[in-house]
């Protein structure tokens, strides 16, 4: 498994929200669908992996020059 990246204040923000609404949608029945919302969370994740390996690329390149 990829090792989680460090998340900006506003990705933990909106994963919180997103958790939020997941669970209360579970809380409303447990069959209910949830795929969009694992979609949004699942897409920021990636999103700040990204951010990390644009980084420690762009951090490598300065220390060369």
């Amino acid at each position: 498994m990829a090792k989680d990246p460090k998340f900006t204040a506003g990705e933990i923000t909106k994963m919180a929200w997103l958790t939020a609404r997941m669970a209360k949608r579970g809380i409303a029945s447990q069959t209910v669908y949830q795929g969009d919302l694992e979609r949004k969370f699942t897409r920021i994740v990636d999103g700040a992996r990204e951010r990390e390996a644009q980084n420690l690329k762009d951090s490598k390149g300065k220390k060369r020059k």
